[in-house]
């Protein structure tokens, strides 16, 4: 049945897409929300009870506030000490300042990939989660590298977040998936933002053309 869905060969029409520069460089920020950004959010909603107690975020507190269901504290963690929304200046890789058993969430999207030593990361995520705390994580599966201005060392796949995170907290503590298929891939890839997309198109998602993997981490008591 989907063999009818292939056009032949020389009759595949790109349209717009037929060139060798994006269309935004903005991760498509400047047309709306970001199809990543789409992902994350559906993944963060989908977890909000999770987000409650003491929450650490990483950057600013806007999805702690968004989505959180019983936030009684939070906290902001930045390597940028000109970040004035960051109540704690730290490399996630190495944060010896930040207490043991500190948080009930722990919010980090869009990050680890530009942490070198990521294990050393995931390290202290765990250390200073409370038993039963709970880290929400994204990375990127597909997508352009960061600016020239920010360190950028890692993509991940299903198999490789599993991994990392099960290392340290246990196999059965640990839940991965990816979001997207290879036309949200693409679109990403040249700057489109979600609602330049059908809603049927967003909500395929293809292991193969991840492009989020996001991790569920549950820190045993």
């Amino acid at each position: 049945m989907w063999l009818r869905h292939r056009p032949p060969v020389g009759l595949v029409r790109f349209g717009s897409l037929r060139r060798v520069t994006p269309i935004s460089r903005r991760w498509g920020y400047d047309r709306g929300l970001p199809i990543d950004r789409y992902y994350i959010e559906a993944f963060v909603e989908e977890h909000r009870r999770d987000i409650r107690g003491t929450v650490l975020e990483v950057r600013e507190p806007g999805y702690t506030y968004q989505f959180g269901s019983d936030v009684k504290h939070s906290e902001v963690i930045d390597i940028d000490p000109d970040n004035t929304v960051a109540t704690i200046v730290a490399d996630l890789a190495d944060a010896p300042q930040v207490p043991d058993a500190s948080f009930d969430c722990v919010i980090v999207t869009q990050t680890l990939q530009l942490i070198y030593d990521v294990r050393a990361a995931v390290d202290t995520i765990h250390r200073i989660l409370k038993p039963r705390g709970v880290v929400l994580a994204t990375f990127p599966g597909i997508s352009p590298v960061a600016s020239e201005a920010e360190a950028d060392h890692w993509r991940f796949t299903i198999e490789s977040a599993t991994r990392v995170f099960a290392d340290r907290f246990g196999d059965g503590a640990v839940e991965v998936r990816s979001y997207g298929n290879v036309l949200t891939a693409t679109a990403f890839l040249f700057g489109l933002a979600s609602r330049e997309l059908r809603a049927g198109e967003l909500a395929v998602h293809d292991p193969r053309y991840g492009l989020v993997v996001a991790v569920r981490a549950v820190r045993p008591s």
